[in-house]
Protein backbone atom coordinates (compact mmCIF):
# COMPACT_ATOMS: atom_id res chain seq x y z
CA UNK A 1 0.00 0.00 0.00
CA UNK A 2 3.16 2.33 0.47
CA UNK A 3 2.75 2.72 -3.32
CA UNK A 4 -1.31 4.14 -3.02
CA UNK A 5 -0.92 7.60 -4.95
CA UNK A 6 -2.81 10.05 -2.24
CA UNK A 7 -4.69 13.28 -3.31
CA UNK A 8 -2.82 16.32 -2.28
CA UNK A 9 -4.50 16.62 1.23
CA UNK A 10 -4.13 13.20 2.36
CA UNK A 11 -0.47 13.26 1.36
CA UNK A 12 -0.13 16.28 3.16
CA UNK A 13 -1.78 14.85 6.37
CA UNK A 14 0.52 11.60 5.77
CA UNK A 15 3.49 13.91 5.40
CA UNK A 16 2.68 15.07 8.66
CA UNK A 17 2.46 11.35 10.27
CA UNK A 18 6.11 10.66 8.63
CA UNK A 19 7.50 13.43 10.29
CA UNK A 20 5.86 12.96 13.88
CA UNK A 21 6.08 9.58 14.31
CA UNK A 22 9.54 9.47 16.79
CA UNK A 23 7.13 11.54 18.83
CA UNK A 24 4.21 9.59 18.38
CA UNK A 25 6.25 6.24 19.70
CA UNK A 26 7.19 8.48 22.39
CA UNK A 27 3.89 9.56 23.48
CA UNK A 28 3.23 5.72 23.29
CA UNK A 29 5.13 5.02 26.06
CA UNK A 30 4.27 7.95 28.63
CA UNK A 31 0.22 7.20 27.95
CA UNK A 32 0.85 3.56 28.65
CA UNK A 33 2.77 4.90 32.05
CA UNK A 34 0.34 7.12 33.22
CA UNK A 35 -2.87 4.54 32.38
CA UNK A 36 -0.94 1.27 33.72
CA UNK A 37 -0.67 3.90 36.91
CA UNK A 38 -4.11 5.18 36.92
CA UNK A 39 -5.39 1.20 36.95
CA UNK A 40 -3.13 -0.31 39.16
CA UNK A 41 -3.33 2.34 41.97
CA UNK A 42 -6.70 1.54 42.22
CA UNK A 43 -6.07 -1.74 42.87
CA UNK A 44 -8.29 -3.11 39.48
CA UNK A 45 -6.27 -6.81 37.95
CA UNK A 46 -6.53 -6.64 34.56
CA UNK A 47 -4.91 -8.60 31.86
CA UNK A 48 -3.54 -5.80 29.60
CA UNK A 49 -2.71 -3.18 28.93
CA UNK A 50 -1.48 -1.84 25.97
CA UNK A 51 -0.95 -0.03 23.00
CA UNK A 52 0.43 0.94 19.23
CA UNK A 53 0.97 3.61 16.68
CA UNK A 54 -0.92 3.19 13.70
CA UNK A 55 1.16 2.28 11.29
CA UNK A 56 1.74 4.11 8.12
CA UNK A 57 0.10 1.70 5.50
CA UNK A 58 -3.28 1.50 8.14
CA UNK A 59 -3.20 5.26 8.18
CA UNK A 60 -3.14 5.13 4.36
CA UNK A 61 -5.96 3.03 3.93
CA UNK A 62 -7.66 5.03 6.37
CA UNK A 63 -7.12 8.13 4.34
CA UNK A 64 -8.27 6.52 1.53
CA UNK A 65 -11.32 6.10 2.76
CA UNK A 66 -12.24 8.71 4.79
CA UNK A 67 -9.26 11.25 4.49
CA UNK A 68 -11.79 13.93 3.03
CA UNK A 69 -13.28 13.74 6.82
CA UNK A 70 -9.84 15.31 7.97
CA UNK A 71 -8.32 18.71 8.23
CA UNK A 72 -5.03 17.12 9.07
CA UNK A 73 -3.43 14.77 11.39
CA UNK A 74 -4.82 16.18 14.78
CA UNK A 75 -8.39 15.43 13.44
CA UNK A 76 -7.16 11.65 13.63
CA UNK A 77 -7.54 10.75 17.19
CA UNK A 78 -6.86 7.33 16.66
CA UNK A 79 -2.97 7.47 15.77
CA UNK A 80 -2.09 6.22 19.03
CA UNK A 81 -4.60 3.38 20.21
CA UNK A 82 -4.53 2.08 23.88
CA UNK A 83 -6.41 -1.12 24.93
CA UNK A 84 -7.67 -1.94 28.18
CA UNK A 85 -8.71 -5.73 28.57
CA UNK A 86 -10.06 -6.45 32.04
CA UNK A 87 -11.94 -9.94 33.51
CA UNK A 88 -15.21 -8.95 34.30
CA UNK A 89 -17.85 -6.59 32.63
CA UNK A 90 -18.47 -4.25 35.36
CA UNK A 91 -14.99 -3.71 35.56
CA UNK A 92 -15.04 -1.49 32.23
CA UNK A 93 -17.37 1.02 33.80
CA UNK A 94 -14.84 0.70 36.78
CA UNK A 95 -12.18 1.85 34.54
CA UNK A 96 -13.62 4.37 32.66
CA UNK A 97 -14.13 6.42 35.73
CA UNK A 98 -10.92 6.42 36.35
CA UNK A 99 -10.01 7.08 33.23
CA UNK A 100 -12.56 10.57 33.50
CA UNK A 101 -10.71 11.34 36.66
CA UNK A 102 -7.01 10.59 35.11
CA UNK A 103 -7.57 12.34 31.24
CA UNK A 104 -9.39 15.15 29.79
CA UNK A 105 -11.93 13.51 27.58
CA UNK A 106 -12.87 14.56 23.77
CA UNK A 107 -16.78 13.36 25.13
CA UNK A 108 -18.20 14.22 21.04
CA UNK A 109 -15.65 12.04 19.98
CA UNK A 110 -15.62 9.20 22.65
CA UNK A 111 -18.08 6.24 21.67
CA UNK A 112 -19.67 3.49 23.86
CA UNK A 113 -20.14 0.89 21.11
CA UNK A 114 -21.99 -0.86 23.89
CA UNK A 115 -24.92 1.16 23.73
CA UNK A 116 -25.02 1.29 19.59
CA UNK A 117 -26.05 -2.28 19.96
CA UNK A 118 -29.32 -3.28 18.21
CA UNK A 119 -31.31 -6.37 18.69
CA UNK A 120 -29.70 -8.01 15.62
CA UNK A 121 -26.65 -6.63 15.67
CA UNK A 122 -23.57 -9.16 16.77
CA UNK A 123 -19.82 -8.43 17.52
CA UNK A 124 -18.81 -7.49 20.46
CA UNK A 125 -18.45 -3.65 21.33
CA UNK A 126 -15.86 -2.35 23.57
CA UNK A 127 -16.01 1.31 25.27
CA UNK A 128 -13.97 3.77 23.03
CA UNK A 129 -13.11 7.17 25.11
CA UNK A 130 -10.84 9.99 23.38
CA UNK A 131 -8.36 11.47 26.12
CA UNK A 132 -6.08 14.02 26.19
CA UNK A 133 -2.94 14.24 28.75
CA UNK A 134 -3.82 17.02 31.35
CA UNK A 135 -0.57 19.07 32.00
CA UNK A 136 -1.56 18.75 35.79
CA UNK A 137 -0.61 15.01 35.43
CA UNK A 138 2.51 14.87 32.80
CA UNK A 139 4.46 17.41 31.34
CA UNK A 140 7.44 17.37 29.11
CA UNK A 141 9.29 20.55 27.69
CA UNK A 142 10.56 18.79 25.03
CA UNK A 143 7.29 17.93 23.77
CA UNK A 144 4.97 20.16 25.03
CA UNK A 145 2.92 18.59 22.16
CA UNK A 146 1.95 15.56 24.56
CA UNK A 147 -0.74 17.82 26.47
CA UNK A 148 -2.71 18.33 23.34
CA UNK A 149 -2.53 15.32 21.04
CA UNK A 150 -5.97 13.35 21.50
CA UNK A 151 -5.30 9.48 21.45
CA UNK A 152 -7.97 6.45 22.42
CA UNK A 153 -8.36 4.22 24.86
CA UNK A 154 -10.35 0.60 24.54
CA UNK A 155 -11.42 -0.82 27.33
CA UNK A 156 -13.04 -4.32 27.21
CA UNK A 157 -13.23 -7.67 28.48
CA UNK A 158 -11.40 -10.78 27.64
CA UNK A 159 -14.28 -12.30 25.88
CA UNK A 160 -15.13 -9.15 23.99
CA UNK A 161 -11.16 -9.30 23.49
CA UNK A 162 -11.08 -12.68 22.04
CA UNK A 163 -14.38 -12.00 19.52
CA UNK A 164 -12.62 -8.57 18.45
CA UNK A 165 -9.88 -11.06 17.68
CA UNK A 166 -12.39 -13.55 15.75
CA UNK A 167 -14.09 -11.21 13.72
CA UNK A 168 -11.25 -9.48 12.55
CA UNK A 169 -9.50 -12.59 11.62
CA UNK A 170 -12.52 -14.45 9.67
CA UNK A 171 -12.58 -10.76 8.15
CA UNK A 172 -15.85 -9.69 8.56
CA UNK A 173 -17.41 -6.21 9.35
CA UNK A 174 -21.04 -5.06 10.96
CA UNK A 175 -22.68 -4.26 7.70
CA UNK A 176 -21.63 -6.23 5.55
CA UNK A 177 -23.72 -7.66 2.59
CA UNK A 178 -21.15 -10.18 1.08
CA UNK A 179 -21.44 -12.25 4.03
CA UNK A 180 -23.76 -15.30 3.56
CA UNK A 181 -27.15 -15.29 5.92
CA UNK A 182 -26.25 -18.87 7.18
CA UNK A 183 -22.58 -17.56 8.44
CA UNK A 184 -24.13 -14.27 9.91
CA UNK A 185 -26.61 -16.69 12.19
CA UNK A 186 -23.90 -18.36 12.97
CA UNK A 187 -21.55 -15.64 14.39
CA UNK A 188 -24.68 -14.19 16.06
CA UNK A 189 -25.42 -16.79 17.89
CA UNK A 190 -21.56 -17.34 18.71
CA UNK A 191 -21.80 -13.76 19.77
CA UNK A 192 -24.46 -14.32 22.28
CA UNK A 193 -22.73 -17.30 23.73
CA UNK A 194 -19.58 -15.26 24.29
CA UNK A 195 -21.91 -12.81 25.88
CA UNK A 196 -24.30 -14.34 28.04
CA UNK A 197 -20.46 -15.83 29.48
CA UNK A 198 -19.55 -12.15 30.45
CA UNK A 199 -22.33 -11.67 32.22
CA UNK A 200 -22.53 -14.82 33.93
CA UNK A 201 -18.78 -14.45 35.04
CA UNK A 202 -19.89 -11.09 36.27
CA UNK A 203 -22.66 -11.99 38.33
CA UNK A 204 -20.80 -15.13 39.88
CA UNK A 205 -18.07 -12.88 41.23
CA UNK A 206 -20.82 -10.61 42.66
CA UNK A 207 -22.09 -13.75 44.01
CA UNK A 208 -19.51 -15.13 45.06
CA UNK A 209 -18.16 -12.05 47.00
CA UNK A 210 -21.34 -11.54 48.46
CA UNK A 211 -21.13 -15.28 49.95
CA UNK A 212 -17.92 -14.23 51.28
CA UNK A 213 -19.06 -10.97 52.96
CA UNK A 214 -22.06 -12.93 55.23
CA UNK A 215 -19.59 -15.93 56.20
CA UNK A 216 -17.44 -13.02 57.30
CA UNK A 217 -20.67 -11.18 59.56
CA UNK A 218 -21.09 -14.58 60.50
CA UNK A 219 -17.91 -15.45 61.36
CA UNK A 220 -17.35 -12.14 63.45
CA UNK A 221 -20.72 -12.63 65.25
CA UNK A 222 -19.77 -16.08 66.36
CA UNK A 223 -22.80 -17.91 64.71
CA UNK A 224 -20.61 -20.85 63.94
CA UNK A 225 -23.00 -23.61 63.81
CA UNK A 226 -24.55 -21.78 60.60
CA UNK A 227 -21.10 -21.48 58.70
CA UNK A 228 -20.18 -24.56 56.75
CA UNK A 229 -16.74 -25.55 56.85
CA UNK A 230 -14.72 -24.47 53.60
CA UNK A 231 -11.47 -22.48 53.09
CA UNK A 232 -13.25 -19.30 52.77
CA UNK A 233 -14.86 -19.51 56.58
CA UNK A 234 -11.72 -21.40 57.58
CA UNK A 235 -10.03 -18.44 56.55
CA UNK A 236 -12.45 -15.58 58.05
CA UNK A 237 -11.75 -17.47 61.12
CA UNK A 238 -8.53 -17.86 61.60
CA UNK A 239 -8.40 -14.10 61.70
CA UNK A 240 -10.28 -14.72 65.12
CA UNK A 241 -6.87 -15.84 66.26
CA UNK A 242 -8.53 -18.82 67.85
CA UNK A 243 -5.41 -20.37 68.89
CA UNK A 244 -3.70 -17.72 70.24
CA UNK A 245 -4.97 -19.08 74.07
CA UNK A 246 -3.63 -22.56 73.62
CA UNK A 247 -0.05 -21.60 71.72
CA UNK A 248 0.48 -19.03 74.16
CA UNK A 249 -0.34 -21.63 77.08
CA UNK A 250 1.99 -24.26 75.51
CA UNK A 251 5.00 -21.69 75.22
CA UNK A 252 4.74 -21.59 78.69
CA UNK A 253 6.06 -24.52 79.27
CA UNK A 254 9.62 -23.65 78.15
CA UNK A 255 9.05 -20.12 78.20
CA UNK A 256 9.66 -20.44 74.45
CA UNK A 257 9.60 -18.18 71.20
CA UNK A 258 6.86 -18.58 69.18
CA UNK A 259 7.36 -18.53 65.59
CA UNK A 260 4.06 -18.27 63.34
CA UNK A 261 3.28 -20.79 60.65
CA UNK A 262 0.53 -21.70 57.99
CA UNK A 263 -2.36 -22.80 60.02
CA UNK A 264 -4.11 -23.51 56.37
CA UNK A 265 -3.92 -27.23 54.77
CA UNK A 266 -2.95 -29.98 55.65
CA UNK A 267 -5.06 -28.80 58.56
CA UNK A 268 -8.26 -27.92 56.49
CA UNK A 269 -8.47 -31.41 54.97
CA UNK A 270 -7.79 -33.12 58.45
CA UNK A 271 -10.53 -31.49 59.56
CA UNK A 272 -12.74 -32.23 56.52
CA UNK A 273 -11.87 -35.48 55.56
CA UNK A 274 -10.34 -37.13 59.03
CA UNK A 275 -12.31 -35.83 61.67
CA UNK A 276 -15.69 -35.15 59.85
CA UNK A 277 -16.19 -31.49 60.74
CA UNK A 278 -19.10 -29.59 58.57
CA UNK A 279 -19.14 -26.46 60.39
CA UNK A 280 -17.07 -23.46 61.69
CA UNK A 281 -18.73 -25.10 65.51
CA UNK A 282 -17.22 -28.42 65.11
CA UNK A 283 -13.72 -26.17 65.38
CA UNK A 284 -15.15 -24.66 68.04
CA UNK A 285 -16.01 -27.72 70.07
CA UNK A 286 -12.89 -29.70 69.37
CA UNK A 287 -10.94 -26.33 71.42
CA UNK A 288 -13.34 -26.49 74.39
CA UNK A 289 -13.55 -29.99 74.77
CA UNK A 290 -9.67 -30.78 74.00
CA UNK A 291 -7.45 -28.04 75.04
CA UNK A 292 -6.46 -29.32 78.25
CA UNK A 293 -5.72 -32.70 76.17
CA UNK A 294 -3.67 -30.82 73.42
CA UNK A 295 -1.62 -29.22 76.64
CA UNK A 296 -0.83 -32.48 78.21
CA UNK A 297 0.43 -33.98 74.84
CA UNK A 298 2.68 -31.04 74.92
CA UNK A 299 3.67 -31.27 77.95
CA UNK A 300 5.14 -34.95 77.49
CA UNK A 301 6.27 -33.86 74.21
CA UNK A 302 7.85 -30.61 75.25
CA UNK A 303 8.58 -31.15 79.19
CA UNK A 304 12.11 -32.92 79.40
CA UNK A 305 13.02 -31.16 76.45
CA UNK A 306 15.06 -27.56 76.39
CA UNK A 307 13.33 -26.24 72.90
CA UNK A 308 12.81 -22.83 72.91
CA UNK A 309 11.07 -22.13 69.83
CA UNK A 310 7.86 -23.61 68.70
CA UNK A 311 5.69 -23.79 65.80
CA UNK A 312 1.98 -21.71 66.45
CA UNK A 313 0.74 -24.49 64.55
CA UNK A 314 1.41 -27.31 67.45
CA UNK A 315 -1.58 -26.30 69.12
CA UNK A 316 -3.99 -26.90 66.12
CA UNK A 317 -1.99 -30.17 65.74
CA UNK A 318 -2.29 -31.17 68.97
CA UNK A 319 -5.96 -30.35 69.23
CA UNK A 320 -6.63 -32.59 66.35
CA UNK A 321 -4.73 -35.22 67.74
CA UNK A 322 -6.85 -35.33 70.63
CA UNK A 323 -9.60 -35.50 68.92
CA UNK A 324 -8.14 -38.26 66.78
CA UNK A 325 -7.85 -40.23 70.02
CA UNK A 326 -11.18 -40.15 71.14
CA UNK A 327 -12.19 -41.92 67.80
CA UNK A 328 -12.74 -45.72 67.61
CA UNK A 329 -10.74 -45.21 64.42
CA UNK A 330 -8.33 -43.81 65.88
CA UNK A 331 -4.70 -45.63 64.65
CA UNK A 332 -6.20 -45.76 61.14
CA UNK A 333 -7.08 -41.88 61.70
CA UNK A 334 -3.61 -41.05 62.93
CA UNK A 335 -2.21 -42.52 60.01
CA UNK A 336 -3.84 -40.78 57.95
CA UNK A 337 -3.31 -37.63 59.82
CA UNK A 338 0.62 -38.20 59.69
CA UNK A 339 0.64 -38.97 56.04
CA UNK A 340 -1.58 -35.48 55.30
CA UNK A 341 1.97 -33.58 56.70
CA UNK A 342 4.55 -36.08 54.36
CA UNK A 343 6.29 -39.46 54.85
CA UNK A 344 6.60 -42.68 54.42
CA UNK A 345 3.74 -45.32 54.92
CA UNK A 346 6.08 -47.21 57.59
CA UNK A 347 6.83 -43.93 59.49
CA UNK A 348 3.73 -42.47 59.71
CA UNK A 349 2.22 -46.03 60.76
CA UNK A 350 4.98 -46.03 63.30
CA UNK A 351 3.78 -42.46 64.59
CA UNK A 352 0.44 -43.50 65.15
CA UNK A 353 1.18 -46.37 66.87
CA UNK A 354 3.37 -43.93 68.90
CA UNK A 355 0.96 -41.25 69.88
CA UNK A 356 -1.58 -43.91 71.01
CA UNK A 357 1.43 -45.21 73.39
CA UNK A 358 2.09 -41.83 74.48
CA UNK A 359 -1.64 -40.84 74.92
CA UNK A 360 -2.14 -44.41 77.54
CA UNK A 361 0.60 -43.11 79.34
CA UNK A 362 -0.73 -39.38 80.57
CA UNK A 363 -4.55 -41.16 80.52
CA UNK A 364 -5.86 -39.44 77.73
CA UNK A 365 -7.09 -42.83 76.41
CA UNK A 366 -7.77 -46.24 78.20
Amino acid sequence: MSDTVLDLHNQMILDEYDEKHDFFLKFREVVLRLLQECVEKNGITVITCDGRVKTRDSLIGKLIRKGYKYQSLSDITDILGTRVVTFYTDEIDKISALIEQTFDIDWNESVDKRKAQSFNTFGYMSLHTICRIPASLYQDPEYPEMNEVRFEIQIRTALQHVWATLEHDIGYKAGSVAVPTEYLRGLSRLSGLLELADEQFSQMRINVNNYRRKIQNLVTNGNFSEVPLNRDSYESYLKMDPFEKLIHRIASINQAEIYQDSLQNPFLEIMLEVLGFTTLEDIQLMKENYSNDAYRLALFQLGSTDIDIIASSIALKNLCIAAILNKETRKADLYHFYMCFGGTEESCMARAQRTIEQAKRINIIK
